[in-house]
């Protein structure tokens, strides 16, 4: 699968970050049920993984799953596909960490944006992402499956890297 450069894999305390592995699917599929009331499929991670995406995975010191991201690299545009932190340990620093390695990532592939889709109910991420520098930039009219067999819009965002 497709590896950030082991240079850009800090650790930290024990914490290790380094490319996802089908082996971690088990573990990411247990957060993003656990995190998402409409969660990526574990076909969903499985394509990611067999298309090569850019991905990361954050690791305690007992090597269980904290986090992850998945990006897929388009020309000169970063997509940030996904970026979860286990529920338990929001508000702890992890997704900054892991966004600040998806950022390095995208910089050293000579990428000039990133760009990403939100919900507008997700007000937390939304505040992350702006207090990080990205600026929204437009709307997806129905993008994501909602509850009652619905649709709720996407805010596009973008950073300039």
């Amino acid at each position: 699968m497709s590896a950030v450069p082991h240079s850009m894999m800090p650790q930290l305390g024990g914490l290790d970050l380094m490319p996802m592995r089908i082996d971690d699917i088990e573990q990411i599929m247990v957060i993003e049920n656990s995190v998402y009331p409409h969660p990526w499929t574990r076909g969903n991670f499985l394509d990611s993984l067999y298309s090569r995406y850019e991905t990361a995975v954050l690791r305690d010191t007992t090597y269980d799953v904290m986090g992850y991201y998945l990006v897929m690299l388009a020309v000169d545009e970063a997509h940030l596909l996904n970026i979860t932190v286990r529920r338990d340990l929001h508000g702890k620093g992890y997704g900054r960490l892991l966004l600040d390695n998806m950022v390095a990532m995208a910089r050293d592939k000579a990428m000039s944006s990133v760009l990403l889709e939100v919900r507008p109910s997700n007000a937390r991420a939304l505040a992350i992402y702006e207090h990080y520098g990205f600026s929204r930039i437009g709307q997806r009219k129905g993008y994501y499956p909602a509850d009652g067999n619905t649709r709720e819009d996407a805010i596009v965002m973008r950073l300039p890297i």
